[in-house]
């Protein structure tokens, strides 16, 4: 099975991880964050340790991860499992102590056991947390969303316990 491929497909580079502001006005590391994950793949995995800390927390709806090597495992299997993924940033709240920020985004992402292999969009949030590096990463999301309506007659019966509950 093939790998994700990024959506922008640049040589690797080193990504600027000092903590003055960007460009863009936020903290760098911030940007480079967002930069690694428009570039991030199967082969390029070292690019984690770039703006994640060695003793980085990661928290998703699925899995709680600590450690470099636990993160680079963690995404080398979701990097074999899916076939496309992409990111698209849609909003950067920096906390005024400049050292914390949310990142809104739609993750779009393709699965040949999900969704009959379509394209698949979600909605979420990541918290960073960070000083010279990100330390503490955490993404909210509706995991059903996500995976459980992507799945055939579990999706089913999802939709109609929403439609239930909503009336």
């Amino acid at each position: 099975m093939q790998g994700a491929q990024s959506i922008v497909d640049t040589q690797s580079v080193p990504l600027n991880t000092d903590n003055s502001a960007s460009v863009s006005g936020h903290p760098a590391i911030v940007d480079a964050f967002i930069n690694m994950y428009q570039q991030l793949n199967k082969d390029n995995l070292f690019l984690l340790s770039q703006v994640y800390r060695d003793d980085i927390c990661f928290r998703d709806p699925m899995h709680h991860v600590e450690g470099m090597e636990a993160l680079t495992h963690y995404f080398a299997n979701m990097y074999q499992n899916v076939t496309h993924i992409e990111f698209d940033i849609k909003e950067v709240v920096i906390g005024a102590d400049n050292q914390q920020a949310a990142l809104y985004w739609t993750m779009s992402y393709t699965h040949p056991k999900l969704s009959k292999g379509q394209l698949i969009n979600v909605e979420g949030m990541s918290q960073l947390k960070f000083s010279d590096k990100i330390f503490s990463h955490r993404d909210y999301f509706d995991l059903g969303q996500m995976l459980y309506e992507q799945v055939p007659f579990l999706g089913g019966l999802i939709g109609l316990l929403k439609n239930r509950v909503a009336k």
